[in-house]
């Protein structure tokens, strides 16, 4: 239990009328969630707008209200808050209200198009290891020490980001490395935060469905270490050309690394195969079971991370060579026949092509690369043609097929990505409406050494169709396919 008095502390108080003397015992954005000891914090979000549901809160028993615009029927024994912004106030009062929990943690944010859930997963593996007892906060999994939360967004929000930071603390965690996603920046999902470093993967095309344009996209990647402050560090990816943009206003350190050119911390590759990448990190040899060269890079991440903490370095290149890739990032099989099969969670054309680079660097040369891709419904549209181009420019065969369909026609997105295919490719492509189809259809295509590709759902278990979900695990069903047609 707080005083609303200390829970409003720098919220961007604007009005009040009534008393902050009062007990909170919950704060809640969600009206249902509403009772006489809460206080409703009405936000103006992408599907609705809380203030419409101050009356629902109030008769509830609810009798604090913080809002940016107050109700033009006042109720008297209803204490009201208005405050600039609710947005940004929500994550400030949920702060305050969970006793600031990330200023007792070293918090580390990830963002990026690419590479956030494998650099956070790595960073929590690797202080594990170390001997810390470590949080997470990633797409797959959310993680307080040894123990599993579900995660539902790839940023919680905020009410839940501090309770789930305060159970770190509670539980004595030192540190907690999370994902920070381009749409928890512009909804203000992490202000209230204290980060003591963020760090930038890559930025390609992606969520334009929401920023529209890719200038907003990197503006919303670009906010996050525009908010940092001087106590803190921030490392970007010197090969990415949009790099630099990320740390112009930054009051952060900023630290750089890099595999193509001069950085703080560089990395060569010495050897890429399906059993790992052999590189040279700052001079000292290090072997890791990850695969590909984007995996360079998140090493690369994660090795920099643990230097700018204070950490051994070589004791830290020790760890390194032990970690393992979270699931569905360039997950792989090899059946007893001699077929690869990788399920990784490519859903943006960076990414597929990331993928397929990396197999065909590998390939020895004779052998078929089968890619089995979708393309999410309710989603950025231009990237589905761009996904097909890729996928059918770098692959011996391509299966077109459903991803997560959510409300639209699964027929439509194929046609949608149908027209990215060069007219010359058409005869290595085939269009499955079902995905377990079209893995299946891929399984059977495949020889010994022939490498299938699943791509866009990786880690995921479900399917959606029609806002129903179904159980499908495309590693699994990859796996059942293989043992059926070979």
């Amino acid at each position: 239990m707080m005083l609303l008095q200390d829970i409003l502390y720098k919220a961007g108080l604007e009005e009040l009328i009534g008393s902050t003397n009062l007990a909170v015992e919950k704060i809640c954005s969600d009206s249902r969630l509403a009772d006489p000891l809460s206080a409703f914090i009405a936000v103006r979000g992408t599907q609705t707008d809380g203030h419409k549901f101050i009356d629902s809160a109030l008769d509830q028993g609810c009798n604090i209200i913080i809002c940016e615009t107050l109700p033009d029927v006042q109720r008297p024994e209803v204490t009201y808050v208005r405050v600039k912004d609710s947005q940004k106030a929500l994550g400030v009062i949920a702060s305050n209200f969970y006793g600031n929990p990330s200023e007792k943690l070293d918090l580390v944010g990830t963002t990026g198009t690419n590479g956030k859930t494998t650099v956070v997963t790595l960073q929590y593996q690797l202080f594990k290891a170390l001997g810390y007892k470590v949080g997470m906060l990633s797409t797959v999994v959310n993680k307080i020490g040894n123990k599993e939360v579900s995660a539902t967004h790839t940023t919680p929000d905020p009410i839940q980001l501090n309770a789930l930071l305060a159970q770190m603390v509670e539980e004595g965690c030192q540190y907690c490395f999370m994902e920070v996603s381009s749409h928890a920046v512009h909804q203000k999902r992490i202000s209230g935060l204290r980060f003591k470093g963020a760090l930038f993967t890559n930025i390609t095309h992606d969520h334009l469905d929401y920023h529209k344009t890719f200038d907003n996209y990197i503006k919303a990647k670009k906010a996050f270490f525009d908010d940092l402050t001087n106590q803190a560090f921030s490392l970007i990816n010197q090969d990415d050309i949009h790099a630099e943009i990320m740390v112009q206003n930054t009051k952060s350190t900023p630290y750089t690394f890099a595999l193509k050119q001069d950085a703080d911390f560089r990395a060569k590759i010495l050897e890429n195969h399906f059993q790992g990448l052999n590189l040279v990190v700052d001079g000292n040899e290090l072997w890791s079971k990850l695969i590909g060269h984007f995996n360079a890079y998140n090493l690369l991440a994660t090795y920099a991370t643990a230097i700018l903490l204070n950490q051994d370095k070589l004791e830290v290149l020790t760890m390194l060579s032990n970690l393992n890739p979270p699931a569905g990032r360039f997950q792989y099989l090899r059946t007893d026949n001699g077929i690869v099969g990788i399920v990784d969670y490519a859903h943006t054309p960076d990414a597929l092509k990331n993928v397929l680079n990396t197999i065909n660097d590998i390939r020895g040369g004779n052998e078929k690369v089968i890619t089995v891709i979708g393309c999410g419904g309710d989603r950025d549209k231009d990237k589905r043609p761009v996904m097909a181009d890729i996928a059918t420019k770098h692959s011996d065969k391509v299966l077109l097929t459903s991803d997560n369909p959510r409300t639209e026609d699964p027929t439509q997105i194929i046609k949608d990505m149908e027209a990215g295919v060069d007219k010359t490719l058409l005869k290595k492509t085939l269009s499955i409406t079902d995905r377990r189809e079209a893995i299946k259809a891929a399984a059977a295509m495949a020889e010994s050494g022939d490498i299938i590709l699943v791509a866009g759902k990786g880690h995921e278990t479900y399917q959606e169709i029609n806002t129903v979900r179904s159980d499908f695990d495309d590693m699994l069903i990859l796996i059942e396919m293989l043992k059926l047609v070979n």
